[in-house]
């Protein structure tokens, strides 16, 4: 798969097969291309070139089976919903869209929120969260998806110890219940501990696999200390492409 904004590369020639029923991060510098990497899988940037395939099928085919934990940042936190109405978001495929939400769907809503210690704050409007909070709860609409795959774009970003250490819990939890997670993870500390396998992203995968085998200095430097020759290569590769050469 190769990815460009306005003819400049941001991802070029992925190649990457998830095993399943592993806790995965996504690792890379700033600008590496880590977010736009879960977007192109899902369909919401388009692609230069590729294919992405989920169990043998594309994304629409199968997207009921996957979920996403998007950035914080990147929802408006002003709309006038309550933490149980953003959770019970996450069963419109199972309840169909412009039909109300049943008890059993808000019952199913308040045991995710449960689940990532939520609960109590079910009829508090998002907006009066904490940052930490307003992430355990989109953590428990994805949860309340009960997918098969997840992407998940930051989630231990800007959270207190509490929130992470609950945030981990759930996924630890998700994959021994059979489910694979991909995260985006800016913190190289706590990689080891965290997951089981690691993509080294720096707008290609410099290294992807368990996390013992090549989560290394020499691969941690080619990832951190190779970006702008990697971008000007595939500069040039793309032009090539365009004038035929």
């Amino acid at each position: 798969m190769t990815v460009a904004y306005h003819k400049k590369p941001v991802l070029w020639d992925v190649d990457y097969d998830a095993p399943a029923n592993k806790l995965i991060a996504i690792v890379g510098p700033n600008g590496a291309g880590k977010s736009t990497f879960i977007k192109s899988c899902l369909g919401l940037i388009p692609k230069a070139s590729g294919l992405v395939e989920f169990w043998g099928q594309p994304y629409r085919k199968v997207r009921s089976r996957i979920g996403y934990v998007p950035q914080r940042e990147s929802v408006d936190w002003d709309f006038p919903v309550s933490a149980l109405d953003v959770v019970c978001m996450g069963r419109y495929r199972r309840i169909g869209w412009c039909r109300p939400v049943t008890r059993k769907h808000k019952v199913a809503a308040l045991d995710c929120l449960e689940l990532v210690g939520m609960r109590d704050f079910a009829n508090r409007q998002i907006s009066q969260l904490s940052g930490g909070q307003q992430q355990r709860v989109f953590l428990a609409r994805a949860l309340a998806q009960q997918a098969e795959l997840y992407f998940m774009d930051e989630p231990f970003a800007g959270v207190d110890a509490a929130t992470e250490r609950a945030i981990i819990q759930v996924l630890r939890e998700l994959k021994n219940s059979g489910k694979t997670v991909i995260v985006v993870h800016h913190d190289l500390q706590s990689v080891p501990e965290y997951f089981d396998e690691v993509i080294l992203l720096n707008m290609r995968v410099v290294a992807s696999g368990p996390v013992g085998e090549v989560f290394t200095e020499t691969n941690l430097h080619k990832t951190y200390g190779g970006r702008l020759t990697l971008l000007s290569e595939a500069a040039e590769a793309i032009a090539r492409t365009e004038s035929g050469v």
